[in-house]
């Protein structure tokens, strides 16, 4: 459990059906983008820009839900990413220290404009790295083929993902209803407003959406007021019969039963 933990393995496993569905989601997703990419590059250069929508796929179709894979995320991380590397390539004559600068002034950026998209970081290194056919297109390198690969990534997700109404993309489509117990459970501005700050007070970025993290603590909350409802109900039950005891020493275990009306 310990090297589980240290090797940061999840543990809990999705079912097959779910794993079947990404992998099959993202193999039509990337030969899309591919046919894409090979109308404004060669195909050498192509491969460099599809690996970064690669990365990109498994967050769309493996992980969905996750905070780094909604819209704002997918299209700004890949577009300010872009703009930095064309800017790095194009300013600072050695490309390794362009490269470096490249990547790191993206995650800052994405950072500050709460776009963080890692596929990202690959999309700058391939501005500055990527060859002669990709310095060629400067700034055009922006808008294709990384703008239009990442709308074809963000369309064929909402389309992909539609079918199946557990995994719908984005995450707002998803409509979870809590059971009927929790549904009052954080519900008010101040509990909200409480598990924002205590999210917060990690000061690490957390990969979880927010709806998702409302409703999981729904969730547990709920199902503690009923394990702490039963465990009240049995101490309850308890006392009565020691008091009926207390007065009725001759009483038998059979007195001390409910008895149906």
């Amino acid at each position: 459990m310990q090297a589980t933990k240290w090797l940061g393995i999840e543990l809990v496993e999705v079912s097959l059906k779910e794993k079947l569905i990404s992998a099959v989601g993202s193999a039509l997703a990337i030969y899309c983008v591919f046919w894409c990419t090979l109308s404004f590059l060669p195909s050498g250069a192509a491969i460099g820009v599809v690996a970064s929508m690669g990365a990109t796929a498994v967050l769309l179709f493996a992980v969905p839900h996750g905070q780094l894979s909604q819209p704002w995320p997918l299209i700004g991380g890949h577009l300010v990413s872009a703009m930095i590397g064309v800017s790095c390539a194009r300013l600072i004559a050695n490309p390794v220290l362009a490269t470096a600068l490249a990547v790191g002034a993206s995650i800052g950026v994405m950072h500050q404009l709460k776009c963080i998209h890692p596929p990202g970081g690959a999309t700058a290194f391939t501005a500055v790295m990527g060859g002669q056919a990709i310095g060629d297109l400067g700034y055009l390198y922006v808008l294709y083929p990384v703008g239009l690969n990442a709308v074809v990534m963000l369309v064929l997700a909402v389309l992909i993902n539609f079918p199946f109404r557990w995994r719908r993309y984005p995450a707002v489509l998803i409509k979870r209803t809590p059971p009927q117990e929790a549904a009052n459970v954080l519900g008010s501005e101040d509990d909200h407003r409480n598990l924002v700050e205590a999210v917060r007070s990690l000061d690490s970025f957390v990969d979880v959406s927010e709806e998702d993290l409302v409703y999981l603590s729904r969730i547990m909350a709920s199902h503690y007021a009923e394990r702490h409802s039963v465990s009240a109900g049995e101490a309850d039950l308890t006392q009565s019969v020691r008091t009926r005891k207390a007065i009725d020493p001759w009483m038998t275990p059979s007195d001390s039963a409910p008895t149906n009306p």
